[in-house]
């Protein structure tokens, strides 16, 4: 993860929009803008995964829950590899990948498309049954 803007030293601007001193040192990016990221994210997981998943929806939110301010995104459903012969008239999962957090941890727009793709790939990967030990293993914590 990148980490974050230690301080201010100027009119910096960063490859995608300025740091502007009154909201905290946060790149700005639209709404918009960030769900076209995860748009993109999602273009680049394999075929033959994307394929294999099954009654899951993905959104963008500003925030996450207040419990949890640094929450980059959620997984809530039932992992493939739970499911059943039970399994059927369900609504879909949920993956939920979170813009504010994001943009406060990142430094550029390159960052904010590597961290937006990194927490795609984390939250389908739990859709997959995958869990967060293994994902760390994998680079993906």
């Amino acid at each position: 993860m990148p980490a974050r803007a230690a301080g201010y030293a100027g009119a910096a601007r960063l490859s995608y929009g300025p740091i502007v001193p009154d909201n905290g040192f946060v790149l700005e990016m639209t709404r918009e803008e960030f769900e076209e990221l995860v748009a993109e994210a999602l273009d680049r997981i394999p075929p033959e995964l994307t394929r294999l998943m099954d009654n899951v929806a993905v959104f963008v939110e500003d925030e996450p829950p207040a419990d949890d301010p640094e929450l980059l995104g959620l997984y809530e459903g039932t992992p493939l590899t739970e499911r059943g012969e039970w399994y059927a008239g369900v609504l879909p999962d949920r993956i939920t990948i979170y813009r504010g957090p994001t943009l406060r941890m990142c430094e550029s727009r390159e960052d904010v498309v590597a961290e937006t793709e990194i927490t795609v790939v984390h939250e389908i990967a739990h859709h997959f049954g995958i869990d967060d030990a293994r994902l760390h293993a994998l680079g993906y914590g």
